[in-house]
């Protein structure tokens, strides 16, 4: 998608803090951090949400799985962390290209 901004990222096209890149994913730091951690994992294939997923993104989805608690351990967050996928506009979505959020250091926010 020549328009998605997370596109652009992963294409090289747009500068980005990628901590980690792979044939399959980029993972960068959020420019509007919410923690002092706050890291984007995104496919480099572009899927707007969740709800274009398939079994043919299985092995893919397994691989980013995979892939939050070594990203998280690299960035020092030994005692834990959270992730977020927000799904379409009524879940908060902004940007519609796939994206895990990895969050953590100092005391998160709960859930009320």
């Amino acid at each position: 998608m020549s328009d998605c901004l997370f596109c652009k990222i992963a294409a090289g096209e747009l500068p980005a803090d990628i901590v980690y890149e792979d044939e399959q994913v980029v993972a960068f730091r959020d420019l509007y951090p919410k923690a002092d951690v706050h890291l984007l994992l995104i496919p480099r294939e572009h899927i707007p949400s969740l709800n274009e997923l398939d079994a043919s993104h299985d092995a893919l989805i397994a691989h980013m799985m995979r892939l939050l608690p070594r990203l998280a351990r690299e960035q020092g967050l030994a005692d834990g962390f959270r992730t977020i996928i927000n799904t379409g506009p009524g879940g908060g979505q902004e940007i519609f290209h796939l994206h895990i959020h990895l969050l953590g250091g100092g005391r998160l926010p709960g859930f009320a």
